[in-house]
């Protein structure tokens, strides 16, 4: 493919580590951002109003979608749902029907592995169908707003992403702090699936797919199936602090509402998509993911 590439969702972690990277190995790179632009390569837009010039999707190769409110980043009041959905669905319409009308060839859109809801202990590919909590009908009305792109014959590749595993970001600073605090343990009864994924291979599998004629939904997460207690204990090895307490679901919904739904359960994700695709993890295994990470 060229190397025309329009990133948006450049600001968040993963979005950092997906530009470096594309830099890095020579793409042409156009940032949409919503504050004023502070290099040539970055153009102001604005989701929230609907304006944006589709003249700036003109020759591009690819389109790069991060674009959303972060899922943990607050508790979830009514309004805070909102922002989750709005931050996703906006974007993700406008840069869909501008890949329509400028005749992109590849839409990489982010979704979430949040999608199937609770599956317990059953395998899930990218065939199961959408589950029925808050972050299933999310991750529905997102990925139904890349359809006029896909109607207009653009490759449209769903990111049903995992847990990213980021020394600098994601998940594991989080877990860190409160592990050093002696006060880690496994969420509920630990036995739920943790569906996560490397940043590394995030990145990596982003770049794949960009590359490979891949369409549809794709679960972005590790071959190694993992509960919350197996994690837990894992993390806690590497950085050489304890585990041996739980947090009762009760005291996740006092702490967090709703969203303690969504850790008490878990999906046992498989990336069948991926595999039958020839991409080869970097970081299969969890420990050795963590300590490429926290290195």
């Amino acid at each position: 493919m060229g190397t025309r590439i329009v990133l948006a969702g450049a600001s968040g972690f993963l979005g950092g580590r997906l530009r470096a990277v594309l830099t890095a190995a020579g793409h042409e790179l156009t940032i949409l951002v919503r504050r004023e632009p502070s290099g040539p390569d970055e153009v102001r837009w604005d989701p929230d109003s609907g304006a944006f010039d589709d003249g700036i999707l003109d020759g591009a190769d690819a389109v790069v979608n991060l674009c959303g409110a972060g899922v943990g980043d607050h508790r979830w009041t009514d309004s805070y749902k909102r922002l989750l959905l709005t931050s996703r669905v906006r974007p993700t319409s406008i840069l869909a029907e501008g890949c329509a009308r400028a005749d992109v060839p590849v839409l990489l859109n982010a979704s979430g592995i949040g999608c199937y809801g609770d599956t317990g202990d059953r395998e899930v590919a990218e065939d199961e169908p959408f589950g029925h909590t808050f972050l299933a009908r999310l991750c529905r009305h997102w990925e139904a707003e890349t359809r006029p792109a896909a109607v207009a014959g653009t490759r449209v590749v769903l990111l049903r992403s995992g847990l990213v595993l980021g020394g600098d970001g994601g998940l594991i600073p989080r877990l860190r702090t409160v592990l050093k605090l002696y006060a880690g343990g496994r969420l509920g009864s630990g036995r739920q699936y943790f569906p996560w994924v490397s940043v590394t291979d995030e990145v990596g599998a982003m770049l794949h797919l960009l590359d490979h004629d891949v369409e549809g939904p794709v679960n972005i997460v590790a071959p190694q199936q993992v509960t919350n207690a197996e994690f837990t204990r894992e993390l806690g090895r590497q950085l050489h602090r304890p585990t041996p307490w739980w947090v009762p679901g009760v005291a996740l919904h006092v702490a967090l509402g709703e969203f303690a739904d969504e850790l008490l359960g878990g999906q046992r994700a498989v990336p069948a998509v991926l595999d039958a695709s020839g991409y080869t993890f970097a970081e299969p295994d969890l420990a050795q993911a963590l300590a490429a990470e926290l290195g």
